[in-house]
């Protein structure tokens, strides 16, 4: 049921393998709970380790973004009953934000106090973090956008998150998933927060197309976690084109906007 190879020597800590099962069972609030301990006991983790972090944490706060998204939306609504009801919709929403506020200042508090600030940190587990808190932050500066008397100091955050991440990447390939992970989520940070779609498409364009030239050095697992988030940068690129009115070789419409890309 377990992933990855073990040893005798080498046991997999229980918690972990519990956050495995916590995974296959959808059960993402205990998978947060159980990988949190891993940080705060480990301080340093392995890369299937870090990969379970980022998948529970993506996962209890995609739960929530998705309900504040609906609740946004209906807020918005002329509907008669919606706007009768328009105080308790809005009690609801601040109650989601809470929660999601919650878990974002939770996993950044991991990352500042005991994950970055680790002794030795590789290349790309330095890219994997600063990128996490980037995206972390992005969630916060979503939902202060949306509140004008929010002090709005997620977006300065995540942006800088973001170039200290996009500075550790310079020696990775630019094949590394981590790296056009990263390549994805700040274009989008670009495209959704800071409303620049041109920087948003350039920096993606560039990722894409340096990635391009070097696919044919891979094989295996590599190209196919390479392509994966390549065809993602791909299918940004033919929506925001298209929205801003330069679709020249682009196709149609997509409605997949890349943001839900698992960390690799």
């Amino acid at each position: 049921m377990a992933t990855g190879t073990t040893t005798a020597e080498e046991p997999t800590p229980a918690n972990v393998y519990k956050a495995k099962l916590a995974e296959q069972t959808e059960r993402y609030d205990e998978m947060k709970v159980y990988m949190k301990e891993v940080v705060q006991k480990k301080k340093k983790l392995t890369k299937e380790e870090r990969n379970l972090l980022s998948v529970a944490y993506k996962n209890v706060v995609g739960s929530r973004r998705a309900s504040w998204r609906v609740l946004t939306s209906i807020q918005e609504q002329s509907d008669p009953e919606v706007l009768a009801k328009k105080q308790l919709v809005h009690k609801y929403r601040q109650e989601i934000e809470t929660e999601l506020e919650e878990i974002c200042t939770d996993i950044l508090d991991l990352l500042d106090k005991t994950l970055l600030a680790a002794d030795e940190i590789s290349d790309e587990a330095q890219v994997f973090y600063f990128k996490m808190k980037g995206d972390y932050l992005r969630y916060l500066a979503e939902v202060q956008t949306a509140n004008p008397s929010s002090s709005g100091d997620a977006s300065p955050k995540a942006k800088k998150a973001y170039e200290q991440a996009w500075a550790a990447a310079t020696p990775l390939k630019a094949t590394n998933p981590i790296k056009l992970g990263l390549a994805l989520n700040f274009s989008v940070f670009h495209y959704e927060i800071l409303s620049r779609p041109e920087s948003a498409c350039k920096l993606a364009k560039e990722a894409f197309d340096t990635a391009v030239t070097e696919l044919d050095a891979l094989g295996g697992i590599e190209y196919k976690d390479a392509t994966l988030i390549m065809q993602l940068l791909r299918d940004n690129l033919t929506l925001w084109q298209a929205e801003h009115g330069n679709d020249d070789d682009v196709p149609a419409h997509v409605d997949d906007d890349g943001t839900a890309v698992q960390d690799m």
